[in-house]
């Protein structure tokens, strides 16, 4: 496959329930994979793949990125959007090559690739059961590269953010929450008093978010019929 990533596979041969999961700037595929067993119980299938773009972190480590930093400038939409396209043929891949249920196909993005994961599934919303965006935002320039027609008023949508986030201010996710309103996307928003970060308390609310809005049922390998 084209991009570099990473894969938690639970028990038994599947189609499972799968989540594609969008690192941030900086970070790996390996970033967000350690989330696996706390969501759901680890039933989902999680996939994490790596952004294409190598970004410096320090003076001697690298990390990855879905696009190159606006350094104050309007976002870069057009390199968004050549990730969107590789992110696409990336999820066409896996849908060949491993057991994921395509009813059953959620989406979750952190800081950068919270951006990654709107642009994908509100461009595709028919592809996806679930949107979950933490510490991101939408940018109102990406808006017209979307789809935000009835197929994204079927979306349920969680966006979490910190309101102490000093990456990306909460009111960048208030004014992003606030255009998914607009288009009349079904949306759950949490704020929490922390940080650019994922705490345990709103981990937990993702699992339990994710839990109900994922098509079910996701059946235990050891739920038997009650007999």
């Amino acid at each position: 496959m084209e991009l570099i990533h990473t894969l938690y596979e639970p028990a038994g041969k599947g189609p499972h329930p799968t989540i594609l999961t969008l690192h941030g700037r900086g970070a790996s595929a390996f970033d967000l994979l350690s989330l696996a067993p706390y969501l759901c119980g680890g039933r989902f299938l999680i996939i994490c793949p790596q952004g294409p773009l190598e970004t410096p972190i320090g003076p001697e480590a690298t990390g990855y990125a879905w696009y190159p930093m606006s350094m104050g400038g309007p976002p870069d939409i057009g390199s968004m959007l050549v990730s969107r396209q590789r992110l696409q043929q990336f999820l066409d891949n896996c849908l060949a090559h491993y057991a994921i249920d395509a009813k059953k196909l959620a989406i979750l993005g952190f800081s950068q690739g919270g951006v990654m994961a709107y642009s994908l599934a509100l461009a595709n919303p028919d592809r996806f059961a679930a949107l979950a965006a933490l510490s991101s935002w939408l940018p109102p320039e990406l808006v017209p590269h979307l789809s935000l027609g009835s197929s994204a008023q079927a979306l349920p949508t969680l966006v979490q953010h910190g309101t102490q986030d000093s990456m990306i201010e909460v009111d960048r996710a208030r004014q992003s929450v606030e255009t998914l309103r607009q288009a009349r996307v079904p949306l759950t928003y949490r704020e929490y008093e922390m940080g650019h970060e994922i705490r345990p308390r709103s981990l937990s609310d993702l699992s339990a978010w994710l839990d109900e809005k994922v098509p079910a049922p996701i059946v235990l390998a050891n739920e038997t019929d009650g007999t």
